[in-house]
């Protein structure tokens, strides 16, 4: 009988033990989500019970995990994949019990304040995170002293001017949210909601990168010309782990501003009919 020998890795214990076509099959982006969420795990303290928000967990591959190695209740939240075959998904995995997909918007989220022990992102984060204001957001659904984990393709160093030449070709908009792990530091530690654990780089991420698209898309000339033309100057995983702090209030939405229509006159002068008397 013949190992299949695809995607075992002694870097990642856990990880391996899944069948390498259950991996594929259940891929939802450009990133071994079960490498990404074992390395991020590793710098986070998660325990039986415990209530977990995926938050971007794609086809639930990360949640389902999640539930299997560490015993916690995981909502499985995601706005772009199906919920209803995330649910089966999760079924087969035996873990019903304690997955719960949900079909969500990262910015629009439908749970309770203070609800989550932990947060997980993995390679999502940077689609929507940079934006200044969103920590303040996401922190609500987090108890104090709750932990927030993110794991992402990202950059080794931070691009200073031009793009590099040998990145030009496989390079779109989006990519501008890559950021180095130093950089996400200085950005979610400037609000001073969180207490930074760790703000780190995978050693020869690029590698296990480049073997997960190798391994599993293989017609992708143009990424894997790109991975091995980097080699590791650029391209990479980033992980970053804090903690919501309990001495810092959070800022509340604006609730004041009316949320529903009422007919008023235009100009000065003018009686609240049609809008149009003079």
């Amino acid at each position: 009988m013949t190992t299949d020998t695809r995607l075992l890795s002694d870097r990642f214990p856990r990880s391996s033990q899944y069948h390498p076509d259950w991996v594929l099959t259940h891929a939802s982006g450009g990133a071994n989500s079960l490498w990404l969420t074992e390395w991020l795990t590793e710098a986070m303290d998660l325990r039986p019970g415990m209530r977990v928000l995926d938050l971007g967990c794609g086809r639930a591959s990360s949640s389902i995990f999640l539930r299997r190695e560490f015993g916690v209740q995981v909502w499985a939240t995601d706005l772009w994949f199906n919920p209803s075959e995330s649910l089966q998904r999760i079924r087969d995995a035996g873990v019903e019990d304690g997955v719960f997909p949900i079909h969500a918007d990262a910015r629009d989220l439908p749970f309770a304040w203070d609800f989550f022990d932990a947060i997980t992102c993995i390679d999502n984060y940077p689609y929507y995170g940079t934006d200044d204001r969103y920590l303040n957001y996401l922190a609500h659904f987090v108890k104090p002293g709750g932990q927030l984990g993110i794991a992402s393709a990202g950059l080794v160093r931070e691009i200073d001017g031009p793009l590099p030449e040998h990145l030009r070709a496989w390079w779109d908009l989006s990519f501008w949210a890559f950021h180095s792990a130093p950089w996400w530091r200085r950005h979610l530690e400037r609000p001073g909601i969180l207490t930074i654990d760790l703000a780190d780089t995978m050693p020869d991420g690029w590698r296990l990168w480049l073997d997960w698209i190798r391994t599993g898309f293989p017609d992708n000339t143009l990424e894997i010309q790109t991975l091995e033309a980097d080699a590791g100057r650029y391209l990479g995983y980033v992980r970053l782990v804090g903690r919501r702090r309990s001495d810092v209030t959070l800022e509340e939405p604006v609730v004041s501003v009316p949320t529903e229509y009422t007919k008023k006159p235009l100009l000065r002068g003018q009686s609240p009919g049609t809008g149009n008397e003079r």
